[in-house]
């Protein structure tokens, strides 16, 4: 399934940081069925597919938070099908570390409306 951010609400600004890009904005942003289904590596490394991870070659540690939370914001946001996300996801480590992803608003609210459990577990943390 993918979600446009087409519906999320925009502020009228003048190019600034709390502006978003007009690609974060018109972007179709590909979401599960369901978190069960992110059955993606938990441990070790990982190279992501050149349509995902367009920048120089690098593996992600998966045992470096830094990686991991840089691997996860990059497959959020460049993902094109449910299968890139089940491939590199992983439901239990997406809900742990959604409140330290940093995304695009309108991928956040689109994983948000499909997961409403993402928003409360970003309010408590």
């Amino acid at each position: 399934m993918q979600v446009t951010a087409a519906s999320v609400p925009q502020n009228n600004c003048v190019r600034h940081a709390g502006c978003m890009s007009r690609y974060a904005t018109a972007k179709p942003y590909a979401v599960p069925a369901s978190l069960a289904e992110l059955d993606g590596p938990t441990t070790g490394t990982v190279t992501l597919p050149r349509h995902i991870d367009w920048g120089p070659h690098y593996v992600y540690d998966l045992a470096d938070e830094a990686d991991l939370l840089l691997m996860y914001e990059r497959v959020i946001r460049e993902a094109q099908t449910s299968d890139d996300l089940r491939t590199y996801l992983n439901g239990p480590m997406l809900r742990h570390l959604w409140p330290s992803l940093f995304l695009p608003a309108p991928a956040r609210a689109a994983w948000q409306a499909r997961f409403p459990e993402l928003g409360t577990t970003a309010a408590a943390a």
